[in-house]
C-alpha cells in the first residue's frame, strides 16, 4: 500500500460550514450588545434572539454533518496526545460556540421579563462573557495548531484552508 497518497480533503460543505462560522462569529462579536440597557429596544432584542437561534441551529447542523460525514485530516501516525488535544479543542469549541448564544438568549429572556439586575442576570452575563473569553483562547489554539501543521506539511492545513496551500511532504 502506498503511504504517500494525499489525505482526502474536507468536503465543500464542510469548508463552507467552517469558514461561514468564522464570519458569523466575527459578525456576532461586531454586532454585540454593548450595554444591557440596549435590550430596551424590542427590535434589537428580537434580532439578537433570532440571530442567536439561527446560529445555534446552524451549529447543530454543522456538528452532526461533520460527525457523520467527515473524518479527521490528522495523519494516521499522529501521536495519541496530539489527537486527544485536537479532539478536546474541537469539542470545546462546539460547546463554547453553543454556550455563547444560549446564555445570550437566556439574558434576553431574563431582561425581557423584568429582571434587569440581580443574581440571575449577573450570573448569566458572567457565563456569557467567560464563554467569549474561552472562545478567544480556543480559536488561538486552533489557529496555532493549523499554522503548526502548515509548517509540518502534513496536509492538515490544506484540507481546510483555501489559501497558502502547502506541498504535502512524503514521509
Amino acid at each position: 500500500m502506498n503511504k504517500n497518497i494525499e489525505k482526502p480533503k474536507y468536503s465543500l460543505i464542510a469548508r463552507i460550514f467552517h469558514w461561514g462560522f468564522v464570519f458569523l462569529f466575527a459578525y456576532g462579536l461586531y454586532k454585540q450588545v454593548q450595554d444591557l440597557n440596549q435590550l430596551e429596544d424590542i427590535a434589537l432584542l428580537q434580532f439578537e434572539i433570532i440571530f442567536a437561534s439561527f446560529f445555534l441551529i446552524l451549529l447543530m447542523c454543522r456538528f452532526f454533518y461533520m460527525k457523520k460525514t467527515q473524518k479527521t485530516s490528522l495523519p494516521e501516525n499522529t501521536n495519541r496526545a496530539q489527537k486527544i488535544a485536537a479532539k478536546t479543542v474541537h469539542y470545546s469549541m462546539y460547546a463554547t460556540l453553543a454556550s455563547i448564544p444560549l446564555t445570550g438568549i437566556i439574558i434576553g429572556f431574563i431582561y425581557w421579563i423584568g429582571f434587569k439586575d440581580g443574581f440571575m442576570i449577573d450570573t448569566m452575563i458572567t457565563i456569557h462573557e467567560s464563554s467569549i473569553i474561552l472562545m478567544y483562547w480556543l480559536v488561538a489554539i486552533h489557529v496555532s495548531a493549523a499554522i503548526f501543521h502548515r509548517f509540518l506539511g502534513d496536509g492538515v492545513w490544506t484540507s481546510m484552508v483555501p489559501f497558502f496551500k502547502e506541498r504535502v511532504r512524503n514521509k
